[in-house]
């Protein structure tokens, strides 16, 4: 039973992974997308005995004689799964809502470099954009993300050399997100140039958080534009390479750079998540789902983006919330 076990959660945990890349290549295309939420799991037991009595009598000498006993047991497993689509208002109104800064902190402070949680969930910081075009319907013109790549790629040595911390200032009975800097690096070139890159002119140690945008954060605060979980969702999903058949037949949107030529998003995601496709089922994948008549799949050596689907998922079970639930609408025996 405990190895039976452990292959349910295998099971349960790609078949998770399969449905959220599912999602992300739909996205892609435009589709509607539908998530699916494993409700319940449960299991019986059945048992099958049986015994046998063979005997064989002779005349003659008792020796000659013989009996045999035999018996054989049985069981099988019958697992039955019932599903939750996940499509309420209220889970509706989560997935299209911003992610709050406490989410942030929290994904930061868990392990997640800095550099990666940014990268997927903020539109701008103080005016500097991370192809906030992106986290839509795929767009017609290239998005703008050269400066804000300058930005993560400093917020992730700053981190390396611990040069920062975020953390909650206690203002009265309120509470608000600051970034803290370190006294003994506030004047390091790194800091300085960070600072400058996203306007920020004040002399204090400790910034100002906020998610009320309004452009530039007036050279005291750091004003974020945060993204939903639907809107990282598209961002994401611009790392699918599409198969040249469908872009031929006009089956996604194509971006275009500003001089008319076809924008490559590798530019904007190849280090963070990229879905590869081919007609015939990949040989080594760490997720694949079969979509169109194609395969998308994430290789399985492509650690940067296994991590950006990890930290994808938990941020969905972090948005989800507590969802009402209407009743399950599918309930399935697996097939023996």
């Amino acid at each position: 039973m405990e190895g039976n076990r452990n292959e349910y959660n295998k099971v349960l945990a790609n078949t998770n992974d399969e449905e959220v890349l599912l999602n992300l290549v739909r996205r892609r295309y435009a589709d509607s997308i539908a998530v699916l939420e494993v409700n319940s799991v449960s299991t019986s037991l059945e048992w099958k005995k049986s015994i046998g009595l063979a005997a064989k009598f002779f005349d003659g000498d008792l020796s000659d004689n013989n009996l045999g006993l035999s018996g054989d047991g049985s069981y099988s497993e019958k697992p039955t799964i019932t599903y939750l689509p996940l499509n309420g208002s209220d889970y509706v109104k989560n997935v299209l809502s911003p992610i709050s800064l406490d989410t942030i902190l929290l994904l930061t402070r868990s392990g997640w470099a800095a550099d990666r949680v940014i990268r997927l969930t903020v539109n701008k910081i103080n005016g500097v954009n991370n192809a906030s075009e992106a986290s839509g319907p795929t767009p017609s013109m290239a998005p703008k993300y050269q400066e804000f790549r300058l930005v993560s790629d400093q917020i992730k040595v700053l981190q390396k050399m611990d040069s920062f911390t975020l953390g909650y200032q206690l203002e009265g009975d309120s509470r608000r997100l600051g970034f803290l800097v370190k006294p003994s690096q506030r004047n390091t070139p790194e800091v300085m140039a960070f600072l400058d890159a996203i306007n920020v002119k004040t002399l204090n140690n400790i910034i100002p958080i906020t998610s009320d945008y309004s452009g530039d954060g007036g050279g005291n605060t750091i004003e974020i534009n945060v993204r939903s979980l639907a809107g990282i969702q598209f961002f994401l999903s611009h790392g699918v390479m599409v198969p040249k058949e469908d872009i031929d037949k006009g089956r996604v949107q194509i971006t275009k750079t500003s001089t008319g030529e076809v924008f490559d998003w590798n530019n904007v995601l190849s280090d963070l998540f990229v879905v590869h496709s081919s007609k015939d089922k990949p040989e080594s994948s760490g997720v694949s789902v079969q979509y169109r008549g194609h395969w998308f799949y994430i290789k399985d050596n492509d650690m940067q983006s296994k991590y950006t689907l990890m930290l994808l998922n938990q941020i969905s079970a972090l948005q989800s919330g507590t969802v009402e639930k209407a009743g399950p609408v599918l309930t399935l025996p697996v097939s023996q």
